[in-house]
């Protein structure tokens, strides 16, 4: 087997060189090693894609649909976004110019960030927040403004968005928000929403909105920002959460066509184009699947609830998600804000694993996160093991 030469070893991105792995990623396989493990790390559902979504993928492949699709994806595809978006959300995006399919989510992040950054560029992102969103925007050579909202239950207020951007300077160029969110299941409501749009407006931002999670909400509606500021907004979601197709790879973004026209020259350079038979999946889900997500949301709302109770009998505190399917878990006062040391300990003594809250930024030390995309009975054995632990660490 070859091994670098070590002349071309110094040479790598210096920008790549300063990130680290995926922190959930790495922490999911460590844990994985450890026998008789209940690993409730990966945001990953334990449902199976639909029948008639996973039967449109197979016709696609029996059709011998196997060519280049259009850079932006299939038009019967962007038509299916389009008709989801104004079904749910009231969305109005032209199928031709301002919609992108995208090989998931994280590429319609990343594509979206790069279209729109350069060097020495700030992006304000409230933590705890997905891990991925920090290596993305240093790669692109700018700086991320981490904004703790633990004090605000987790959630960024106008307020607190209006202090950042006055000290930070007109250096920041957008705000990434998510939500529901990953990691703590916390949803917006439609005024925190419109008061976060009137600030960026103001100081004239992009809003960069992953709401992958929007099919998955519990007793209250999702509302996107793109209902009040669509001029700034770059919606990005996809396929991997409400329908189970995590392996699919399908995501989109929506937005302003000058935006888009921009944005489908560098997700071009990044992939050429989605895949085909995901694609006849993925537009099958869009156009005849919209109750798909129903059932899924449901088992997770019963889960959570679960979850939530099990916490309390611990005397634990957790976030209130009302949205997603994560857990986010205050640890025990006895280990301080060492959320990686509960983890491991956790992981090794009760054979139970979470992502360490510092994983996913400052806003998350101190926690650890659960899925509970996972079986009931993985679950209940999950928490069985976990109340003994920290019963005798607390």
């Amino acid at each position: 087997m070859p091994e670098l030469a070590k002349d071309l070893k110094p040479q790598v991105n210096q920008k790549l060189d300063s990130v680290g792995p995926s922190g959930i990623r790495a922490v999911n396989q460590k844990f994985a090693m450890i026998p008789g493990i209940i690993n409730l790390t990966l945001g990953e559902p334990d449902f199976n894609v639909p029948e008639h979504v996973k039967e449109a993928a197979i016709k696609s492949i029996q059709a011998n649909d196997s060519h280049y699709s259009p850079q932006k994806g299939t038009l019967y595809l962007r038509q299916g976004i389009h008709h989801y978006l104004m079904a749910s959300q009231g969305l109005n995006y032209d199928p031709e110019t301002e919609i992108i399919a995208t090989v998931g989510a994280t590429e319609a992040i990343a594509a979206s960030l790069f279209t729109i950054l350069n060097p020495g560029d700030k992006v304000v992102i409230p933590t705890p927040a997905f891990a991925l969103y920090f290596p993305l925007v240093t790669i692109a050579g700018c700086t991320t403004v981490q904004v703790n909202t633990a004090p605000d239950n987790f959630v960024l207020t106008p307020e607190r968005l209006e202090q950042v951007l006055a000290k930070e300077g007109d250096s920041v160029k957008a705000v990434l928000l998510n939500y529901p969110c990953n990691p703590t299941g916390v949803e917006y409501s439609k005024e925190e929403v419109e008061g976060l749009a009137k600030v960026i407006a103001d100081h004239h931002l992009y809003v960069i909105a992953d709401e992958i999670y929007s099919e998955l909400t519990y007793g209250v509606d999702h509302y996107s920002i793109a209902n009040v500021i669509p001029e700034r907004t770059i919606l990005i979601n996809g396929l991997s959460k409400s329908h189970a197709m995590t392996g699919y790879r399908m995501g989109y973004i929506a937005g302003p066509k000058d935006f888009v026209a921009n944005a489908t020259k560098m997700h071009a350079f990044l992939v050429t184009s989605p895949s085909n038979p995901a694609q006849a999946a993925a537009a099958e889900a869009l156009h005849n699947g919209l109750k798909d997500p129903v059932k899924m949301r449901e088992a997770y709302q019963k889960r959570r609830d679960f979850m939530a109770r099990s916490m309390s009998d611990m005397g634990l505190e957790m976030a209130t998600p009302s949205g997603a399917f994560y857990a986010f878990v205050k640890i025990p006062a006895s280990y301080g804000q060492d959320d990686q040391r509960f983890a491991n300990e956790m992981a090794e003594q009760a054979k139970v694993g979470s992502v360490p809250g510092s994983a996913f930024g400052a806003g998350g030390e101190g926690y650890i996160r659960f899925s509970y995309a996972a079986s009931d009975d993985d679950l209940a054995e999950a928490m069985k093991r976990m109340k003994a632990f920290v019963a005798v660490k607390a």
